[in-house]
């Protein structure tokens, strides 16, 4: 006859393992003997180690008790429903695996490869790697909104990379962001005269894909213009000057009313 730590030593569970079987009617508890201890026999052994073994096999304990009062057709059955619920188990960790993957990769969280790839590129020409965040988590605000449609213009937007007036605002964006400048640096001012002109451009000429052209849904704009803010509270000023070029944004192309005696239109 075996203590309850032979007995667990023997099944290979430990004695808090025994005493929960107990608590839960998985195992039945002997009486005491004369000397005040719990004895089990061979049965417990063999019972111990059938609930280990099946509960090792990802077997619920709630349904052990179950299975091993059941005969060999109710058996195999319980088997194939508890082999099914594994199965949907590990596809749903496969998935928990391939989210915490693209977490890791940082850049792919939540975006298509066309736009890691952009971000990749604006890298390459040496853009800081406070801007390509600026633009990363911009970049997530719209997919999330337009995901085919920002698939759509990423040809566009690498094209726009051969600019070097786009590459010189990129330059510029990451020279101020990486320093210290006061709200009237004049490199703000170049950089405001370059989005504007750009919008102009792009306002000249119909039917090219850009920002601007998504109608009627004007939320995720403002949720890029207060990124921006958030990110980097002088971004305000650049907004200011982008009124004063007679443009609401930088992110779509839109133009505030004219007034008279603006020297910038």
């Amino acid at each position: 006859m075996l203590t309850i730590g032979q007995l667990a030593a023997y099944a290979g569970v430990t004695v808090r393992a025994v005493r929960h079987y107990h608590q839960i009617g998985l195992l039945p508890e002997p009486d005491r003997d004369a000397s005040g201890y719990r004895r089990y026999g061979a049965r417990a052994v063999v019972a111990l180690i059938k609930i280990r073994t099946l509960a090792n096999a990802g077997v619920p304990l709630s349904r052990i008790g179950e299975m091993l009062d059941a005969d060999e057709s109710a058996f195999a059955e319980a088997v194939q429903r508890i082999d099914a619920h594994l199965r949907e188990e590990i596809a749903r960790l496969e998935a928990s695996r391939a989210q915490i993957a693209r977490l890791a990769a940082g850049d792919s969280l939540a975006l298509p490869p066309e736009v890691t790839a952009y971000l990749d590129r604006l890298r390459e020409i040496g853009v800081s790697e406070r801007i390509v965040e600026g633009e990363r988590d911009g970049w997530i605000l719209l997919t999330a909104r337009w995901p085919d449609y920002v698939r759509e213009i990423m040809p566009a937007k690498f094209a726009q990379l051969d600019d070097p007036q786009v590459v010189r605002l990129y330059r510029i964006l990451s020279e101020l962001v990486d320093g210290d400048p006061s709200d009237d640096d004049p490199r703000l001012a170049e950089a405001a005269d370059i989005m504007a002109a750009g919008l102009a451009a792009h306002a000249e000429t119909a039917g090219e894909s850009d920002l601007g052209d998504v109608p009627h849904d004007d939320l995720p704009f403002h949720l890029l213009d207060a990124l921006a803010v958030e990110t980097d509270p002088r971004a305000q000023r650049m907004l200011e000057l982008m009124r004063q070029r007679g443009w609401a944004t930088w992110t779509r192309t839109e133009r505030l009313p004219r007034r008279p005696h603006d020297p910038h239109r």
